[in-house]
């Protein structure tokens, strides 16, 4: 069954579509089905060891020694406010 319909979308909007529908190579109507169907299930859940674990994996965290620096700056700050 299909339904035709008309919608009234702002020129930023439909250039999305299309950008998406040439991206994906499908119509602009399959697009808004995906779009729709999408937004109708919940994304899953971050993990937040999983995250931890890809971030040390990727090398991308902070070097021991900028690390070091960081800890003794917030137990230096720590003290200060504890002492006021």
């Amino acid at each position: 069954m299909i339904h035709r319909t008309t919608f009234a979308l702002d020129a930023a909007t439909t250039q999305r579509i299309r950008h998406l529908a040439v991206l994906w190579r499908v119509s602009q109507a399959e697009v808004i089905r995906r779009v729709v169907a999408g937004a109708e299930t919940p994304p899953p859940k971050p993990d937040p060891v999983a995250m931890l674990r890809q971030l040390h994996d990727s090398g991308s965290g902070l070097s021991p020694k900028t690390a070091q620096a960081y800890l003794a700056e917030v137990r230096k700050d720590r003290r200060e406010w504890r002492s006021r």
